[in-house]
């Protein structure tokens, strides 16, 4: 039998680990439970020690994906859960995630609906990141940034490397196995209102930090799909800037020439990256 590590990254949530840890210790006796506190200035610490959890403790904030990572490295499960501190996640649906893994999936992530985002902008930029993701992929992707999942730890040290320190760990890690063929399920969940702080997530500043974490994966996944459509879009402005000028003028101008030459250079670069993403990901055997 497998065994289980269940990490939950943890900053000033206190007040959340006083519900989530009893739930899970009742819910799952055996699993090796790991909270990494992550600077809090509050009892975290001592209340994860308190109820029986392994505290790694970071001196200052590192970020979220810092705190998943170092959670991995320190687990010594087979399979790994990431889940909040704050209450919004339930013991009770680990169950789902580890039933549906069992069917040979190697990552399974818990789909939240329209009910568990924080609010309406939340929810429009989550669906847009889906779509988004969901077209550099060729996979659906149901929730991109969901913190609630479980894996296979073996497979998810192979990318500690790509994970960034702040937010989104969720949506590297996704877009990793999908690139790396590692088949990924969702299982639809319901998520409670979370308990203490408000959302350590700003709309604005993480909004477009999570828009630049899709674009660079991309550039990792499959770059073509993200060059080459700016490349054809030069290159028909080019196109187009030319067939105007050649009907009014009859000549070719510096600028229609300047788009051609970029959207040259644009589809090369995308052509050198794919290359790159290829060595990237190779596998000795």
């Amino acid at each position: 039998m497998q065994s289980l590590s269940i990490i939950l990254p943890a900053k000033n949530e206190a007040e959340g680990l006083q519900r989530t840890l009893p739930a899970l210790r009742q819910a799952w006796p055996q699993a090796e439970i790991i909270v990494v506190d992550d600077g809090s200035t509050d009892a975290t610490a001592a209340i994860a020690a308190h109820h029986g959890a392994q505290v790694v403790g970071n001196p200052y904030s590192m970020g979220n994906g810092a705190a998943i990572k170092r959670g991995a490295r320190a687990a010594g499960g087979d399979i790994l859960v990431f889940m909040d501190a704050d209450g919004q996640h339930s013991a009770q649906h680990i169950a789902a995630l580890l039933a549906k893994l069992e069917e040979g999936y190697d990552m399974v992530v818990g789909a939240r609906d329209r009910s568990g985002q924080a609010n309406l902008h939340r929810g429009l930029a989550n669906g847009l990141y889906n779509r988004l993701a969901s077209h550099m992929t060729g996979h659906r992707i149901d929730d991109l940034t969901s913190g609630f999942r479980a894996v296979r730890a073996k497979r998810f040290r192979e990318f500690l490397h790509l994970l960034p320190n702040g937010f989104s760990y969720p949506t590297t890690s996704t877009m990793a196995f999908f690139r790396s063929a590692y088949p990924v399920a969702y299982v639809p969940i319901p998520v409670a209102k979370r308990i203490g702080n408000g959302s350590h997530i700003r709309p604005l500043k993480d909004g477009i930090r999570f828009l630049l974490i899709i674009f660079k994966i991309a550039t990792l996944y499959s770059p073509l799909k993200l060059f080459a459509p700016i490349a054809a879009a030069f290159f028909l402005t080019g196109l187009g800037y030319y067939g105007y000028t050649f009907a009014t003028m009859h000549r070719l101008t510096n600028m229609s020439t300047l788009l051609f030459s970029a959207a040259v250079i644009i589809f090369l670069i995308g052509l050198i990256s794919e290359q790159i993403t290829n060595l990237t990901y190779r596998r000795d055997n």
